[in-house]
């Protein structure tokens, strides 16, 4: 049986319409996200008689080595301050979630105790209710521990309800063989021990994982800070550019330059990391 040439072109019509579609689909995810971010660069460079005159988003400024709107967004923005803070508490926020997501994690994959399945079923209910709904009984539970208006609400907040980081971890550890543990209780190891020097080791793929993601979500989270951390010195890299709402209200082009000294630090991390982010979700999907 042979194949006439107009039935051979559409077979190979069909997968290059595909492939075109597909190339079509990428571009046009790549300008939604990237426009934006041009706008903003292209703005931070403008001077403010360039702003008020109504030139396009997308014009080019007179002047590309005009970077005084990068001092006026750090120096009046404080942003060296933000940045102090908000450093501060990704280092505990960070640290603590990588501790309670690990051993939690542990915990429920090598023990078996009572209601464990209603635990898990907890964890997952947790994970579906809106933080939104809970806010007025959180902001009551924090203020009655006098943490209102300190570092220390948005770190005891950002440990406590990473969810996410326990599943990350319990699907490794779900890998790592039970009889290494075996091993171990024969020389006389305790459960804290064999975590210690050897499941948490084995867990550094899982724990460059969650350090990065949650790394990158507590640095750019708003509504956290904002709400639990309103004093002006306490301020992190996220609520820094609403501060400029006063003074910088119209100064599109001062926040601008300051929503880029925000996005570099997160956009550098992303382009060297992202390789572990990528890596550690489709190994830990995998048992």
């Amino acid at each position: 049986m042979t194949i006439t040439a107009p039935a051979r072109d559409r077979s190979r019509r069909g997968p290059r319409i595909a492939t075109a579609l597909t190339y079509l689909s990428l571009i046009v995810a790549s300008l939604v996200v990237l426009v934006p971010l041009l706008v903003v660069f292209l703005t931070s460079l403008k001077s403010y008689r360039e702003i008020s005159e109504g030139q396009g988003a997308l014009s080019l400024p007179d002047d590309w080595l005009n970077f005084s709107n990068y001092a006026t967004a750090f120096t009046d923005g404080h942003l060296l301050t933000a940045f102090g803070n908000t450093a501060f508490i990704l280092l505990f926020s960070v640290t603590g979630t990588v501790i309670i997501g690990s051993m939690t994690a542990y915990a429920i994959d090598r023990f078996d105790f009572r209601f464990k399945r209603l635990v898990m079923a907890l964890f997952l209910i947790a994970t579906l209710v809106p933080g939104v709904t809970t806010q007025v009984a959180t902001f009551q539970v924090v203020n009655s521990f006098g943490l209102f208006d300190t570092r220390w609400a948005p770190i005891l907040l950002y440990m406590g309800t990473d969810i996410v980081s326990i599943y990350i971890f319990l699907q490794f550890i779900r890998g790592i063989p039970k009889s290494l543990d075996e091993a171990a209780r024969l020389d006389g190891a305790n459960s804290f021990t064999i975590y210690r020097k050897i499941i948490f080791p084995l867990l550094k793929p899982a724990i460059a994982t969650v350090i990065i993601i949650k790394g990158i979500t507590t640095y750019n989270d708003f509504y956290i800070p904002f709400l639990y951390m309103p004093s002006e010195e306490l301020g992190t890299m996220s609520t820094a550019l609403f501060r400029f709402k006063g003074p910088f209200g119209a100064h599109w082009e001062n926040i601008s330059a300051g929503a880029v000294l925000v996005i570099v630090p997160t956009l550098v991390m992303f382009l060297f990391l992202q390789r572990y982010i990528y890596n550690g979700f489709s190994q830990g999907a995998t048992k």
